[in-house]
């Protein structure tokens, strides 16, 4: 019996503890500005975001393009049929791979890095580089915030068009193509 008893904790103790992550969707945020006729900037979010960081250290944050927020709900919608076109591509998205270092730092610790991966909107791909400062809290919950917004072009992701149709529909002289983006998750395990 106690022979038993000892193979079966040792199996326990030689199996992998899980290094998944989950997003914590009421500890997150993504904001992303814009400027029209080229003088007024408004800050603007998305309410719903998704992700997790596999054992492999495989992270995707998945944004769900209807939960656009601007604070004005016709300009939501426009955003979301006239230059998301949320029917066809309803969630942008982020996948990169990070490294067993930040995964891995002892609780209390802190890291300022940059974070290369890809966004994928529009059903188009393209690389992203984000300065952030990675935080490890405790043993069961990291931290992750952006030190820099990082731009993102329209025109990488084919939505000149979409800007085009939201400026002509609001009667705007302009609206930058450049959106500053910035954003603070956390995860916990």
């Amino acid at each position: 019996m106690i022979k038993r008893a000892l193979l079966a904790l040792s199996a326990c103790v030689a199996l992998p503890v899980s290094a998944a992550w989950t997003l914590d969707t009421d500890a997150s945020s993504l904001n992303f500005l814009t400027t029209k006729n080229a003088q007024v900037t408004e800050v603007h979010s998305f309410d719903r975001l998704q992700g997790n960081v596999s054992d492999e250290g495989k992270l995707t944050v998945t944004v769900p393009l209807s939960s656009v927020n601007t604070n004005i709900d016709i300009r939501d919608t426009r955003m979301q049929e006239m230059l998301f076109e949320t029917s066809s591509y309803p969630n942008a998205t982020f996948s990169a791979t990070v490294p067993d270092e930040l995964i891995s730092m002892a609780a209390g610790q802190s890291k300022t890095t940059s974070v290369e991966g890809e966004i994928n909107l529009h059903g188009v791909t393209a690389p992203a580089t984000f300065q952030v400062v990675v935080n490890k809290l405790n043993d069961n919950t990291l931290t992750v915030a952006t030190t820099a917004p990082t731009v993102i072009s329209a025109s990488s992701f084919k939505l000149e068009g979409g800007v085009k149709a939201l400026q002509d529909v609001a009667k705007l002289n302009s609206i930058t193509l450049a959106v500053p983006v910035t954003f603070s998750v956390a995860f916990t395990q």
